[in-house]
């Protein structure tokens, strides 16, 4: 996949459906008793990139201060949704032991991963900082992984809502009519192409956790060092 024109595309899509005022709200994230909960492998942005995202956010808010901004100890990489987030699973079904083994497994050869984050882009009900791998290290991790849960007894939904390929972080989501969706898109274009920094991933979290990563929810199960 060309990640620039996926992410373009993203974009236009996005801009012109809230632009026309087709955007999307989230009714669920001021639902208290949301129960969806799964099991995720993630990266955690740097301090460097997390205060770069925070000038974003700080002019989102100041145009559209009653949407959802993800705070700073929740902002994340997917790297591998392994049990995509459902009212049906609780972390007592599993042993959390058998799959940290099989993600060391699947790190055994794993090199260091480093992510680019430059540019935003959108979807109908969101906005996320775009993430560009230097390397097929990422996919090569994430295509390790496929094989290896795949070929174990393990309870999983890899790839069951889509496969994943991208290294995008989420930042802001609707969860209110916007009051005024053409500034939230020329606050958008201003950070078009924004630099927010370089990630020399350290280590990966596996994390049981709820649909927007909230970490009062969060449970951290696994840390993996990359070499």
């Amino acid at each position: 996949m060309n990640l620039t024109e996926h992410y373009n595309q993203l974009y236009k899509t996005a801009a012109e459906a809230i632009s026309a005022g087709k955007y999307s709200i989230d009714s669920e994230l001021k639902n208290e008793s949301d129960s969806r909960f799964g099991i995720t492998l993630l990266i955690r942005p740097n301090d460097e990139i997390k205060a770069n995202i925070k000038l974003f956010l700080k002019e989102l808010k100041e145009a559209e201060p009653e949407q959802y901004f993800y705070p700073d100890s929740d902002i994340h990489i997917t790297v591998m949704s392994i049990i995509s987030c459902s009212e049906e699973f609780q972390l007592n079904q599993i042993s959390p032991n058998d799959y940290i083994q099989l993600i060391c497994k699947s790190m055994v050869d794993a090199d260091k991963i480093k992510i680019h984050f430059k540019g935003i882009t959108a979807s109908p009900s969101a906005l996320m900082i775009q993430g560009f791998p230097t390397d097929e290290t990422l996919d090569n991790l994430r295509n390790k992984l496929r094989e290896n849960f795949k070929n174990s007894e393990l309870q999983q939904t890899i790839d069951s809502r889509y496969t994943i390929s991208t290294a995008h972080s989420t930042v802001m989501r609707f969860q209110e009519p916007l009051q005024n969706p053409k500034k939230l898109i020329e606050i958008a274009d201003k950070f078009r192409d924004f630099d927010f920094g370089e990630l020399d991933v350290k280590n990966l979290e596996l994390v049981y956790n709820d649909w927007y990563q909230r970490k009062s929810t969060t449970r951290v199960l696994g840390n993996f060092g990359l070499r």
